[in-house]
Parts: structure tokens; C-alpha cells; sequence
């Protein structure tokens, strides 16, 4: 299972609950170039549009060796594939309880693309503030012991 593109600030601006797996809808050029790690899943989020997903905001660079076919827009909503009992659960937490779809990593799995993505609640500024402390001070910690 090879990583192609993680989103680093997930952790840090959101509390992430449950964590679900999905398939994306690309073409033959997007496909080659996220396998070569033209993505960033950067400022990337989950939209609902009726009963469907889609990853919004993702940057894929468009396949250099494409030639003219690079038409694309490289952030354009890409659909993710789930199944339609899961799409109505995440349907009814993000309406109801006011939860956000983040986007965690993009890997291989298999010869497949799949999306890790999250349900997650956003963090307050002193939310942050006490993650940095605790981190902080766990790196004290580790130094201090390190020198002895």
C-alpha cells in the first residue's frame, strides 16, 4: 500500500471520529499522474451534492506526457465511490450533528486509487493551542532523557 499524498493538517484543525475508505472516479491521465505523486490533498474537502460524494478542491497535476489532451481542470470535484448504505449514514452526520468530511490520504491499494477520508469536527483556536503545549512538552520530555 503506497501513500501518494496526506494531508498533514486534518489532525491538527479537526477531531477526527470515524475514519471510511473510497474508490475515485478518474481518467487515464489523472490516474498516471497521482501514481507518480502529482497530488495534494492541501485546503481538499468532501462535498454532498444530492446522494453522491465528491473530493473537492484536490489538486492532480495534469500527465506531462499527455500532450494536448490537457484539458482538465486539476481541482475540478472527482466522485467518490461508496456504498449507498454508508453515503446515507455520513449523510445523516453531517446534517444533523454539523460534522465536516475531511480528507486524510491518498494511497494504492492493490492496482486501485482509494481516498481515506474522515468525519471530523473542527478544533478552536485554544483547541490548537492545547495540542501545541502537550506536543511541546512531550519533546522536553524526550530531550531531557535523551541527555541523560
Amino acid at each position: 500500500m503506497g501513500t501518494l499524498a496526506i494531508n498533514k493538517r486534518a489532525g491538527f484543525d479537526y477531531f477526527l471520529i470515524d475514519e471510511y475508505e473510497a474508490g475515485l472516479v478518474l481518467n487515464g491521465q489523472e490516474v498516471k499522474s497521482a501514481r507518480s505523486g502529482q497530488v495534494s490533498l492541501k485546503e481538499s474537502f468532501v462535498t454532498l451534492k444530492g446522494a453522491e460524494l465528491y473530493l473537492t478542491n484536490a489538486y492532480i497535476a495534469p500527465y506531462k506526457q499527455a500532450g494536448l489532451k490537457q484539458i482538465n481542470d486539476p481541482t475540478k470535484a472527482r466522485k467518490l465511490l461508496l456504498k449507498k448504505s454508508e453515503i446515507r449514514q455520513l449523510i445523516g452526520k453531517v446534517r444533523a450533528e454539523g460534522l465536516t468530511l475531511v480528507p486524510l490520504k491518498l494511497y494504492t491499494k492493490r492496482r486501485l486509487l482509494k481516498l481515506s477520508f474522515a468525519v471530523g469536527k473542527g478544533k478552536k483556536k485554544f483547541d490548537k493551542r492545547e495540542d501545541i503545549a502537550k506536543k511541546e512538552a512531550s519533546r522536553n520530555i524526550n530531550r531531557a532523557l535523551k541527555s541523560n
